[in-house]
């Protein structure tokens, strides 16, 4: 099901060039100076340690849009209320990342839910009052509305000031990643979609969406680190939808690139997936950590391949991943301490709920307690607790 496109040395020259020249993330638009960025951390700063979350598809179909101009008394959009429940997870992180699946429309609309998504754009600066640093963009449904609706994205999150990486509105943008600081390390992230739902790419944009291929990755990740990233995360978007165990692709893909090594430092240091809808493993593989598939952020009703609501389609986890300094140069930044928060969409307040949170409130709603062992069932169905993952405090 991978599709691939062979653009990794064009890309990997121009992630090179961008990084070495100072970049600082790929929301810098065009037209938009890039904001500068220092050598290393030195001394006690590069010492520091950080703790980075990530979380699963937003997802806004026509009730999420709905529920988004309800909390804002109808004058407009408000996706703060929405996603509250999770906001002391994602901000008391030093380094959050979310997964935008869809493109943004116009400020006033029109919108639209399933098939062909373009949500209201104010859902970024929802994320970003949640604490979110940066967001992946590159999804099968990434050219829902075109380049057209690429370019509202990205310039809707470089207003809001979120980073984003996955997507391109230029072959410069297309050929850097997100780069953020947490702690005291540079931290890069990278992100790659199986497909576009058989579309196109625009005309003479071959790089508007990165698409998986494994060669380009590990050049992109290498690129990354020889311009000095301490940390390489790479997003992807992969997976069969519904299918709770991680398919045979996923399996091959992670081993392969998990293995991947430059004078015997792992050239990527955490994967991050999203796109099968429900909760998936998390897995430490070759000494790094891969979360198959977090599930759904936001989401409204979802109907299986059966066409029968699921609501595992509601479900999903934060991953929260502390990472220690290396304890000798040149070495890896390690992962001291692994966590899942589980989480639900709540359909009946239209609200994202932090379940070990929720359930110290009202221990005794019986949907929570279910939800919350189907999703812990999933991400610890790989044996990821005898490599010490933990449930996490919401």
């Amino acid at each position: 099901m991978t599709q691939r496109m062979r653009q990794g040395a064009v890309a990997t020259a121009l992630l090179l060039g961008a990084l070495l020249l100072g970049t600082t993330a790929a929301c810098a638009g065009p037209g938009q100076p890039p904001a500068p960025h220092g050598p290393p951390a030195h001394g006690p700063a590069a010492q520091r340690g950080f703790t980075l979350v990530a979380s699963g598809d937003v997802l806004p179909h026509d009730s999420v849009i709905a529920w988004g101009n309800e909390a804002a008394d109808g004058d407009g959009y408000d996706f703060r209320p929405m996603l509250a429940g999770v906001k002391p997870v994602v901000s008391g992180a030093d380094l959050a990342i979310c997964h935008m699946e869809t493109v943004y429309g116009e400020e006033e609309g029109p919108f639209s839910g399933y098939p062909a998504f373009v949500s209201p754009p104010q859902i970024a600066a929802g994320l970003r009052a949640t604490g979110y640093d940066s967001c992946s963009t590159a999804s099968n449904h990434a050219l829902d509305d075109g380049a057209d609706g690429v370019r509202r994205t990205l310039g809707a999150f470089d207003k809001a000031g979120v980073k984003h990486t996955g997507s391109a509105r230029s072959a410069a943008e297309a050929g850097r990643p997100a780069l953020l600081t947490a702690g005291g390390a540079r931290v890069a992230q990278l992100a790659y979609t199986y497909g576009i739902n058989d579309q196109p790419l625009p005309d003479g944009q071959p790089w508007a969406v990165n698409l998986i291929d494994e060669r380009r990755i590990v050049a992109d990740a290498r690129a990354a680190r020889t311009a000095g990233a301490d940390v390489v995360v790479v997003s992807l978007h992969w997976g069969t939808e519904w299918q709770t165990a991680p398919d045979d692709d996923q399996l091959v893909l992670g081993r392969k690139l998990t293995a991947s090594r430059t004078g015997g430092r792992p050239d990527i240091d955490l994967i991050l997936g999203t796109h099968a809808h429900v909760p998936q493993a998390y897995e430490k593989v070759n000494g790094t950590w891969i979360i198959y598939g977090m599930g759904d952020q936001i989401a409204g009703t979802m109907a299986n391949d059966d066409g029968d609501q699921d609501g595992r389609g509601n479900q999903g986890s934060i991953g929260r991943f502390t990472f220690a300094p290396p304890a000798a140069p040149g070495q890896r930044w390690r992962v001291e301490k692994a966590e899942f928060v589980p989480q639900l969409m709540d359909l009946t307040s239209g609200r994202v709920v932090s379940l070990p949170r929720a359930l110290r409130d009202e221990p005794d709603r019986d949907d929570y307690q279910e939800a919350r062992s189907s999703i812990s069932s999933a991400v610890l169905s790989r044996g990821a607790a005898a490599d010490g993952l933990t449930e996490g405090a919401g």
